[in-house]
């Protein structure tokens, strides 16, 4: 071949950005106008509030689930510091008799006692603290007046956090007179 047969024949030129901007408007064309496209609508704006209420379900179950959680930890540590509370009152008493002054029980107590100061419980109840029924369990009542006291504690008592988990138990006298 010579380069005039190469002349006579036809050249094509195929632009792809044509072919491309002329297959959107055939979709254009294909998709419906707008009367068309209004039946989609409240099916779209129905699965949207769907997909809505859905997302809130999740989250508050997420959170639910998480405030549990919280919960059933809190109840454990309640249900272990209860189990401990006996050891506790051996303790007291042993050291109202002069038991824990020195030795590897003492280390032992204080140790305790720490850990669960650490973990927010505390005692409460000491003679000459005003008597409080929602705290104090009365064995006994020797007052006279209407100010009461605790006298003695048969029973320290314990709050875990803000919760009472045992009433203390103690007498009730009334108070010292001032002078």
């Amino acid at each position: 071949m010579t380069a005039g047969n190469n002349a006579d024949e036809p050249v094509t030129v195929t632009d792809t950005d044509t072919d491309q901007a002329g297959a959107a408007a055939e979709e254009a064309a294909a998709q419906p106008t707008g009367d068309e496209a209004a039946p989609a609508d409240p099916q779209v704006a129905e699965l949207t509030e769907a997909l809505q209420r859905e997302r809130a379900q999740f989250a508050n179950f997420r959170r639910r689930s998480a405030e549990e959680a919280l919960l059933s930890v809190d109840r454990g540590k309640q249900l272990l510091v209860e189990k401990l509370l006996p050891i506790l009152d051996d303790f007291d008493r042993a050291r109202e008799h002069g038991d824990l002054e020195e030795g590897p029980l003492r280390a032992f107590a204080d140790k305790l006692g720490d850990i669960l100061t650490s973990e927010k419980l505390a005692p409460f109840a000491a003679p000459g603290e005003a008597f409080d029924p929602e705290l104090h369990e009365a064995i006994q009542d020797d007052s006279s007046g209407d100010a009461q006291v605790i006298g003695n504690v048969f029973r320290t008592g314990y709050r875990l956090g803000d919760k009472v988990i045992r009433h203390a138990m103690v007498t009730v006298t009334d108070p010292a007179p001032s002078e």
